[in-house]
């Protein structure tokens, strides 16, 4: 077999283990509402299939680098995906909602053993030449991955059913196994010794879990709760006390010196920022899409993976340049492409044409394509060889808490906006009723009391119920509220009601659905200035995307080149 084949293999055994574990952490959320209906429960037990998956996955991941270091990738590798294939197909079989949650937990830690042990496994079975153009594809699969799941998951879901989301997994995890195990090399640091780092493992365990299920459980208890401030300062003492124990440590899980390389925390804190943009990009639109524009969960899915095809030709192409141009340039434009099409998502209407949102999320596509695989390129380039699974556990460690930071705080925001816009609509719509001419007194009572139930039953969802303001489920409530009302009115009352109700019922309708689409326009200003404040938290993203990379000095050979080229 020829080494072009050999490592071919090799690179589809890597990208099958990723590919899944990348692909768990977005594609589950589509098939939430199915899994509802199946096990029962509420939104808020249900939603830990998904954050327990996250919580497991961003504590650990440093851990498993430094492991896999020790004591060798390939095995780290193999354990990491037959214990992720294991609990796919367990999942699968699930008999009640709190073991799917604790295999989804399992998974979690499985999912952070395989994604940051890929780049170092993908660096030694490659040549260095060759290292641009494969974490460029690296990149770009990433990409797929995370931005393909929605689509996926509503095809799976539909067509299937929400079990066939784990099931899929187990195939794959198969063939990955077997083609690391006849192709892959095994490859360790062999800098780093075999005693494990008690100390340092438990404080950004223990650091990592406190600030990630803080910011997890900000949804449901808000920034100034003494609950999320306890877990918030806890995380940051035991992170201070990490740091104590790799100072002092004779082996430390992670080499100070790799904080005073620059470009490395440039292209870390890049990530970070990328991460909470792809979040933030991924959850605001699939709100938008589903709840302003009607759309189903499938094809807001299928809408969403634009940004994968973006993703997907940007990288292939940045990649293999940022290893000869510089990542940094890359990155730069990337953080400014990306930010540019969040803002323009702003300008979106309820009734928008779905080619608008298309290429807006291509062009978002692009600029994250331009910024992941350069800054991962530049994060394996710029530290020692033998350093590069620790770095690549940093660097994905902090993608991954970008992505849990970027959930809490633009649900916050959303939140804050839908609020405000809608506090503006109910009173607009209060004095809109007061002003009418046509209502009778205590009809106006009951229409006041409708439209303000509808702002609060919008702004708990996040403008979700805005859009069907005016239905007739809610029209023939309030004409029951009303007939009720007029039960309770003295006889006199009574017969001017009755001899004038179908002009009432007639100009209720029309207040109600004035009203609901008040209500519907206030929550897409509200998704509006949601989506202005994200393309703004991208920003000082920039800034670190400059200082991730510098460019590469010529070779000596092409130095010498150059004269003898103007000889000529």
């Amino acid at each position: 077999m020829s080494i072009r084949t050999r490592r071919a293999l090799s690179f589809t055994a890597i990208v099958l283990g990723f590919f899944m574990a990348l692909l768990d952490t977005t594609i589950i959320n589509i098939a939430l509402p199915e899994m509802t209906r199946h096990f029962g429960g509420s939104v808020s037990q249900i939603s830990w299939v998904m954050n327990g998956y996250n919580l497991a996955f961003a504590v650990f991941i440093l851990t498993a680098s430094r492991l896999a270091d020790q004591f060798g990738r390939k095995k780290v590798f193999i354990i990491g995906v037959a214990l992720f294939t294991l609990t796919s197909l367990l999942a699968g079989f699930a008999t009640s909602l709190g073991v799917l949650i604790l295999l989804r937990v399992i998974q979690g830690l499985a999912g952070a053993i395989i994604v940051p042990v890929t780049i170092p496994l993908t660096t030694t079975t490659f040549p260095k030449e060759m290292h641009g153009l494969i974490i460029g594809i690296w990149g770009a699969v990433s990409g797929v991955a995370a931005a393909s799941g929605p689509a996926l998951g509503g095809i799976i879901t539909q067509k299937l059913s929400w079990e066939w989301i784990f099931f899929v997994n187990v195939p794959l995890g198969v063939l990955s196994i077997v083609l690391t195990a006849i192709f892959i090399k095994e490859s360790r640091d062999n800098s780093a010794g075999r005693s494990i780092d008690y100390g340092g493992t438990l404080g950004i365990t223990g650091a990592m879990f406190c600030i990630t299920y803080a910011l997890i459980k900000v949804q449901d208890y808000g920034w100034n709760s003494g609950v999320v401030l306890a877990l918030l300062g806890t995380g940051l003492v035991l992170l201070a006390v990490f740091f104590l124990t790799q100072w002092k440590g004779k082996e430390p899980m992670l080499p100070l010196s790799l904080l005073r390389i620059r470009t490395f925390n440039g292209a870390s804190l890049t990530l970070l920022f990328v991460g909470a943009a792809l979040m933030n990009l991924s959850l605001l639109t699939s709100f938008f899409l589903t709840r302003m524009m009607g759309m189903t969960e499938l094809k807001a899915g299928l809408v969403l993976s634009m940004v994968a095809v973006g993703s997907i030709i940007s990288s292939a192409i940045s990649g293999p340049l940022s290893a000869k141009y510089g990542s940094h340039l890359f990155a730069a434009a990337g953080i400014l492409v990306t930010g540019g099409a969040m803002y323009t998502l702003s300008g979106l209407h309820a009734d928008s044409a779905v080619s608008e949102v298309v290429i807006r999320l291509f062009v978002a596509g692009v600029g994250v394509g331009l910024t992941m695989a350069p800054v991962m390129s530049s994060a394996v380039r710029n530290v020692p060889e033998d350093k590069v699974g620790i770095s690549s556990g940093v660097t994905n460690m902090a993608k991954a808490l970008g992505s849990v930071i970027g959930v809490a705080i633009i649900v916050t925001v959303l939140q804050h906006n839908t609020d405000s816009e809608l506090h503006k609509a109910n009173q607009r719509a209060a004095q809109a009723i007061q002003e009418d001419t046509v209502l009778q007194p205590f009809v106006k009572n009951v229409l006041a009391e409708a439209v303000g139930s509808l702002g609060k039953g919008a702004g708990s969802s996040a403008g979700g119920s805005a859009g069907g303001a005016g239905g007739a489920d809610t029209a023939a409530a309030v004409v029951h509220a009303v007939e009720l009302a007029a039960a309770k009115l003295p006889p006199a009352e009574q017969k001017a009601f009755a001899a004038d109700s179908g002009n009432q019922y007639r100009e209720a309708k029309l207040v109600l659905s004035g009203a609901g689409g008040g209500m519907r326009e206030t929550a897409v200003q509200a998704f509006s200035r949601t989506f202005v404040f994200a393309s703004l938290l991208l920003l000082p993203g920039l800034l670190f995307a400059l200082l991730s990379d510098k460019r590469p000095k010529p070779q000596k050979s092409e130095v010498l080149a150059e004269p003898a080229a103007l000889e000529q």
